[in-house]
């Protein structure tokens, strides 16, 4: 008796679980793909021009899901817990203007239609597979994210194979190894500097 209890119980914790993931599978999906619908209609045809404020709120549709401290941790690496406080929100604030800048460099990309191929959820984090497909140009891009604070944020992206933040691990790790942290921060004051003056 009491084992087919224990077997009634994990089984429906399993179908329990299983419901909670479709669940989060789906509003996953609905918070990309309203991204995705709000990016494709401000930005109207090929050839529109934009103003500032455009520009602004492009960035801010297109960058304000992805939780900038996780993928700097990532990209800064050992180097993260080895810094100052101060150091890091220095960091985190830099790393995040310059992802918002880069993330304007090609506007053509956003207007590719997305198949969803699969979500993968596992707790409080998930994968989105994702094929973007731009006239004749079919790309892979796959997003990692994490439930923070009852939302969730994307933590990576992962373009062709090629991870967001494992290529910025390899380019800070370079700049470091040479010449120390410190002229890593200076060389992502300058480039934010430059993003915020355009």
């Amino acid at each position: 008796m009491l084992k087919a209890f224990i077997t009634i119980w994990i089984t429906l914790l399993w179908v329990a679980s299983g419901a909670i993931n479709q669940t989060d599978a789906e509003e996953i999906r609905q918070l990309l793909e309203s991204r995705d619908q709000e990016v494709k209609e401000l930005l109207g045809p090929a050839g529109s021009e934009y103003t500032q404020a455009q520009r602004d709120q492009l960035k801010d549709i297109i960058n304000d899901v992805i939780d900038y401290r996780s993928m700097a941790m990532h990209a800064l690496g050992r180097t993260y817990n080895e810094i100052s406080d101060e150091d890091r929100e220095e960091f985190v604030s830099l790393f995040s203007t310059i992802i918002r800048d880069n993330s304007l460099n090609s506007l053509d990309i956003y207007r590719a239609n997305v198949t969803y191929t699969d979500i993968l959820v596992d707790g409080d984090e998930a994968k989105v597979y994702t094929l973007a497909q731009l006239d004749d140009v079919r790309t892979s891009v796959d997003y990692d994210l994490r439930l923070i604070e009852g939302e969730w944020m994307i933590t990576d992206m992962t373009i062709d194979s090629v991870s967001t933040a494992d290529s910025y691990n390899r380019q800070f790790q370079s700049i470091i190894r040479q010449r120390g942290f410190d002229a890593l921060l200076q060389s992502l004051q300058r480039r934010a500097a430059r993003a915020s003056s355009q």
